[in-house]
């Protein structure tokens, strides 16, 4: 009689969600790559998972998509919250920094940054 093995789960529940298991990777940092619309090999150099997690995690949304992606969705919503609460509890302090005038021989490299934090988010 052969006794075949089961496998681990490739996707654990854990205190932050949806997480690879083995890994402290969740659910939801592959999902912001795939939206973003990252090929899977990029994913497993940036998140350093093995084939098997990779494909665990990638069957895993694809099999229970709907509840995934609910689950992103409100991980989606509390950053934003969250996001929003430090910037307006920090906006006095965020005006007070850039009124502040730049150190004497310093402009040509506060007008560089600048100029690239306008090329990035021009808002």
């Amino acid at each position: 009689m052969v006794v075949e093995k089961e496998s681990a789960p490739a996707v654990i529940r854990t205190e932050r969600g949806l997480s690879v298991a083995g890994t402290r990777i969740t659910l939801y940092n592959i999902m912001d790559c795939l939206k973003s619309g990252w090929p899977p090999g990029l994913i497993q150099a940036r998140y350093d998972l093995t084939d098997d997690q990779l494909a665990g995690a990638l069957a895993y949304i694809e099999n229970h998509g709907e509840i995934v992606e609910a689950e992103y969705r409100l991980v989606e919503k509390n950053a934003e919250e969250t996001r929003k609460y430090w910037e307006q509890r920090n906006r006095q302090r965020f005006a007070r920094i850039e009124a502040k005038r730049p150190k004497p021989g310093r402009e040509a490299v506060h007008e560089k940054l600048k100029a690239w934090k306008d090329r990035i988010d021009p808002t």
